[in-house]
């Protein structure tokens, strides 16, 4: 599987999981700080940005991370493709 198709696997899950995936392609307004990619909670929704300036691998890390963290019952008995379950094990530790 290819590291896009990863990606792509990875944000889909996440959407199935509930979370609101986001790309930001900017950085913040007024400042000079770039987003980085990351997970965060907005209300009572786990949110996961994905910045557009970070690599593919900061990427998928995030999302790895987010999925782990936030709905590891979600995770729980599901079917996964091999590589996206490797790739959700390595973030686990």
């Amino acid at each position: 599987m290819t590291p896009e198709v990863l990606e792509g696997a990875l944000v889909e899950l996440a959407q199935e999981a509930g979370f609101e995936v986001r790309v930001a392609r900017g950085g913040v307004p007024d400042a000079d700080l770039p987003i980085a990619s990351g997970v965060c909670r907005v209300r009572d929704s786990v949110w996961v940005v994905l910045s557009a300036r970070d690599s593919l691998e900061e990427r998928i890390s995030a999302l790895s991370r987010a999925l782990v963290v936030h709905a590891p019952e979600f995770l729980e008995g599901r079917y996964l493709p091999p590589a996206v379950r490797e790739c959700l094990a390595s973030a686990a530790h």
